[in-house]
């Protein structure tokens, strides 16, 4: 497998925005800001797109679905072609930590480098509410910069870091008022860590669609919603997430590179991600798994094979 860093540069160039970007930061460290010198990749015209969810591709996830006693939930969006793969797209999942990536969109569209150089602090109690904090957990004396702290939400899941953003954008409820600025109005952002993993039975807070997470990506993709600088960071960020190894990469055709970004709690498991095929226009997918067992824990291998069975419907499809 190629490096994060190698994987962030090829992705990054195939996205059209030709930055030349720096090797990814070890943990703690904050990447350099890239420049902007190129344009985005246009979405295709929807009309005639082709649509990829074969019964074929229908019945080999219907018999993952009952392997895993689980639900699939998966979007999938060709932005050279515009042809898609849907399965429960539009069905409400509970979104756990990937919720993070577009938590660090908004900061950093939001924001100045000024503000992103801004030194945040916290306390240990924060840390000890939130849960998983690696990186936080060890800058209670001293903070860390803004910017620094949207990284460690990406790419190491840290909670005490989505806090500290999802403060910055006012609450979850600014980050919710982000999203429906891009067109979102189904992401329903309603709590912080821990607590957006405890989802309440007949309630959408917390929770989203494959579809509506597909939308958000491809509106980073085009450069509708970030601009160039800002979404080479966050693609970058993105490649150099070390939890997603497991998931969506584990599942992509050789060559395909991956930038993405895991959640779990329970016995729900998601990764979502832009994908750069060797060649072509990038692919944007979304796996949002829950297992029909509460009691039952997730299991990394039925995201991949989700994602291996759409990946390969459009490579096949190309």
């Amino acid at each position: 497998m190629p490096s994060r860093a190698f994987s962030a540069s090829l992705a990054i160039a195939a996205l059209g925005l030709g930055l030349g970007l720096a090797a990814c930061s070890t943990p703690g460290a904050s990447a350099p800001a890239p420049s902007p010198t190129a344009t985005p990749v246009p979405l295709p015209s929807p009309i005639a797109a082709p649509d990829l969810a074969t019964p074929e591709v229908e019945a080999a996830l219907a018999d993952l679905e009952t392997r895993y006693d689980a639900r699939i939930g998966l979007s999938v969006l060709d932005t050279g072609s515009g042809a898609t793969l849907d399965h429960r797209a539009d069905e409400r999942f509970g979104y756990a930590s990937s919720l993070k990536a577009f938590a660090a969109a908004a900061l950093l569209d939001s924001t100045d480098d000024a503000e992103l150089d801004r030194v945040v602090t916290w306390t240990q109690a924060e840390v000890d509410a939130a849960g998983y904090s690696p990186l936080t957990s060890t800058h209670v004396a001293d903070g860390l910069p803004l910017r620094q702290l949207a990284e460690a939400a990406v790419r190491q899941s840290d909670n005490t870091a989505l806090n500290l953003v999802l403060a910055e954008l006012g609450g979850p409820t600014g980050l919710d008022a982000a999203l429906a600025a891009q067109g979102d109005d189904v992401t329903d952002v309603v709590h912080s860590e821990p607590e957006l993993n405890r989802l309440t039975p007949g309630s959408t807070a917390d929770t989203s669609t494959p579809a509506a997470f597909i939308a958000t990506l491809a509106r980073i993709t085009d450069g509708d919603w970030l601009a160039a600088d800002d979404r080479a960071t966050l693609l970058e960020w993105m490649s150099g997430n070390a939890t997603g190894d497991t998931l969506i990469r584990a599942g992509a055709p050789d060559g395909w590179q991956v930038a993405d970004k895991s959640g779990g709690a329970g016995g729900i498991r998601n990764d979502v991600a832009i994908v750069v095929p060797p060649s072509g226009h990038p692919v944007v997918i979304s796996v949002l798994t829950t297992r029909n067992d509460p009691a039952a824990k997730y299991d990394d291998a039925l995201v991949a094979e989700a994602a291996r069975i759409a990946l390969t419907a459009v490579a096949a499809a190309r």
